[in-house]
C-alpha cells in the first residue's frame, strides 16, 4: 500500500500528553505526521508518564486554558482545520469547551470532520469522573463525524449490553441515530479473539463490517489512540469506504504490536516483566504503507 498523501489536511489533536511514552497526543500526532498531515496538538492533560505505572505526576487542563489557546489562534487567524481528533479528556469543564471549539471551527469551515474517541474506561470500569459520562452522549456525540469507541464505552453511551456482533451492530446504529455517520467500536471481546465492528451510515442505509483481531499475550497502553488516528488518515483517502480504512488501521497497528515486541526481544527484556511503550519510531513504515493483512467481513 503506497502512503497516502494528507496534502492540506490540518488536523486539531486535543488529548493527553505524556512526558515518556506513547499515549493520546504522543501516539497520535507522529502517526499522522507520517501519513502526510499538518498536526496541532492541544494537550488536555500533561503527565510524567502514563497512569499505568505506580507513580505519575502532572496537570490537568481546565476549560478556561483550552479556551485561552483557542483565542490565540483566532487572534493569528489560525483556527481553519479540516479535522478535528479528540481523546482523553480529564475534566468536565474542559470537555464542556471542547463543545464550545467544535462550534468555532465549524464557524471558519463548515465541513470540518470531526473524529471522536470518547475515552472514559474499559473492561468494565471507569477511568474518568462519571459526570463526563453524560456529556459525552448528549453533547459530544451529536456533532461527531466519527465515533470511535471500544465495547465498554460504547455500552456506556448506548444503555445497551454488547455481548454479541448483533449487539454491537445495534449500538452502532443507536449511535448513527445520536449523529455520527460513521462509527467503530475498535475492540470487543469474542472468546480467544477481538472483534472491530463498523458501520457507515450513508442516507438511509447502513454498510456494516467486522474485522477479526488475534489476541496478544500482554497489555500495551496507548492503542486506542494510535488505532483512532490512523482511522483519521486513511478515512481521509478512502471517505467512501469505511471498511477499507479499518482494514489499513488495523493492519499497521497490529504490525506497530509486533514491532514492538520485537525490538524488546532484540533488547533482552521480559514484557511481561516491564509493561512495552509502542516503538513508533522503529515503525515507520508499519505506519507509513501497511500490508493489508486483516481484511473486513461485510455483514450488511
Amino acid at each position: 500500500m503506497a502512503p497516502l498523501s494528507g496534502h492540506g489536511a490540518r488536523v486539531l489533536s486535543i488529548q493527553s500528553h505524556t512526558v515518556h511514552g506513547y499515549v493520546g497526543n504522543k501516539s497520535a500526532v507522529f502517526p499522522l505526521q507520517l501519513l502526510g498531515f499538518d498536526v496541532d496538538p492541544i494537550n488536555s492533560v500533561q503527565f510524567s508518564n502514563h497512569t499505568g505505572y505506580p507513580v505519575w505526576r502532572g496537570q490537568v487542563l481546565d476549560g478556561d486554558q483550552l479556551w485561552a489557546l483557542i483565542e490565540g489562534l483566532e487572534a493569528n487567524n489560525l483556527l481553519f482545520y479540516t479535522h478535528l481528533l479528540t481523546g482523553y479528556i480529564g475534566s468536565a469543564s474542559f470537555l464542556r469547551t471542547v463543545h464550545r471549539v467544535i462550534e468555532k471551527l465549524r464557524s471558519v469551515n463548515p465541513n470540518l470532520v470531526y473524529v471522536c474517541d470518547p475515552v472514559m474506561g474499559d473492561e468494565g470500569r471507569l477511568y474518568v469522573a462519571p459526570e463526563l459520562v453524560p456529556l459525552f452522549r448528549d453533547l459530544i456525540v451529536p456533532v461527531a463525524t466519527m465515533l470511535t469507541p471500544n465495547q465498554f464505552e460504547a455500552e456506556r453511551l448506548t444503555g445497551r449490553s454488547i455481548r454479541t456482533t448483533h449487539d454491537a451492530r445495534q449500538a452502532c446504529r443507536d449511535l448513527h441515530g445520536a449523529g455520527p455517520s460513521k462509527v467503530v467500536i475498535t475492540s470487543m471481546d469474542a472468546d480467544e479473539k477481538l472483534l472491530l465492528v463498523g458501520s457507515h451510515k450513508k442516507g438511509e442505509s447502513f454498510r456494516q463490517f467486522q474485522i477479526s483481531i488475534p489476541k496478544l499475550p500482554m497489555y500495551f497502553t496507548g492503542t486506542g489512540d494510535l488505532m483512532t488516528s490512523l482511522l483519521l488518515g486513511w478515512s481521509h483517502r478512502y471517505p467512501d469506504s469505511l471498511e477499507t480504512a479499518a482494514e489499513l488501521a488495523v493492519s499497521s497497528l497490529q504490525a506497530v504490536l509486533h514491532k514492538t515486541l520485537s525490538v524488546y526481544k532484540e533488547e533482552g527484556v521480559q514484557v511481561k516483566a516491564k509493561q512495552p511503550e509502542l516503538q513508533l519510531v522503529q515503525s515507520q513504515e508499519e505506519i507509513k504503507s501497511p500490508t493489508t493483512r486483516f481484511v473486513a467481513e461485510i455483514l450488511a
